[in-house]
């Protein structure tokens, strides 16, 4: 058995010494170390052997499996450095040297401001989801209470693909998504891109959302009132002033929109608030019983607040940008500010 094993050693060997080739090379690996190998065929016999004689083929067999090992990988060094050598001959670059270092950019002011919400989110306890941009009419407009003659869905300027779908208008349908696979109680955060056919200085067809969604046997208006609150004066200062004001929208009942006092008048009244002292913010309320239908809760046993924002906004207003234009057209002169 020893002279078997050495005569492996000696041809293995001799083999990678004349082997020039890095595919070559893998299949004398194969071919001497491999689980079909004779060597590893010599380690399954083992056990077969006189007690005395086991351990010493045993660590034999080992050793030149060892052996083996080490000569393919200073041969495989070996071929690359050739390779390498005759690279260079024929092209004096050497692409090996590491090139010029180039200008480090910097976290995009919408990615900023997503950050930033969700780890205020994360501290109450929010976890985040994300669902998929193309929706069915379902998810994005029938279980949120908004069938298809719906005069609500004159509110979403929709953009419908040929198959029926729809490039999702809020990030809404990742609460159902999600309402659909887990049972109360849930609190999600749920960021992402939605589409809508509308463009000017302050809105954009492509823009980003944030939404918030808890459910629980008893869930209040208060407690949405305040973690709106605490929100709000997490991202503009304690000391701002919040109003929520009645307002309509299908999948809430009852439904508010909330302000801010204006962060450029404090309230007094300018160009940016329109003289009113206060800018809209973001939509809320508490779920609406057709929502948890739709989704196979029990009305009667679970009560829920949801509310969303627009990213752009929340970041127009916390960094005085007044074009959202600004935030996808890749001037340097305006991201390196931040």
């Amino acid at each position: 058995m020893e002279t078997k094993l050495n005569n492996i050693k000696e041809d293995a060997l001799e083999s990678i010494k004349n082997c020039d080739s890095l595919s070559d090379l893998d299949q004398l690996k194969s071919l001497y170390t491999g689980k079909n190998s004779e060597l590893t065929q010599a380690l399954k016999s083992v056990k077969n052997l006189d007690p005395e004689q086991r351990p010493v083929i045993g660590q034999l067999t080992n050793t030149i499996k060892n052996q083996i090992l080490s000569e393919i990988s200073k041969q495989k060094e070996t071929i690359e450095t050739k390779k390498i050598t005759a690279s260079l001959k024929e092209n004096p670059i050497d692409t090996s040297l590491p090139s010029q270092i180039s200008p480090l950019g910097t976290s995009h002011p919408i990615q900023q401001t997503i950050e930033l919400i969700l780890d205020i989110l994360k501290n109450l306890g929010f976890s985040t989801k994300k669902g998929p941009e193309i929706e069915t009419d379902f998810y994005n407009f029938e279980a949120l209470n908004i069938p298809s003659d719906h005069p609500a869905r004159d509110m979403h300027d929709t953009f419908y693909l040929k198959n029926g779908e729809v490039l999702r208008t809020h990030t809404s349908p990742t609460q159902i998504h999600t309402m659909m696979t887990e049972s109360p109680p849930l609190k999600i955060a749920v960021p992402g891109k939605v589409y809508r056919c509308d463009a000017d200085t302050t809105h954009s067809p492509v823009f980003h959302q944030i939404e918030g969604l808890y459910v629980n046997k008893t869930v209040t208006f208060s407690e949405l009132k305040g973690t709106l609150d605490t929100i709000l004066k997490n991202l503009f200062g304690k000391e701002k002033k919040v109003r929520f004001r009645p307002s309509y929208f299908p999948f809430t009942e009852p439904s508010t929109e909330v302000d801010v006092a204006c962060v450029k008048c404090q309230g007094s009244g300018c160009n940016i608030c329109k003289q009113t002292g206060w800018l809209e913010i973001l939509g809320a309320c508490m779920v609406h019983r057709n929502v948890f239908r739709a989704v196979n809760y029990n009305p009667e046993e679970v009560t829920g607040f949801a509310f969303g924002l627009g990213v752009e906004r929340i970041a127009m207003l916390l960094y005085g940008i007044q074009d959202i234009r600004l935030f996808y057209e890749n001037d340097n002169r305006f991201l390196e500010q931040f």
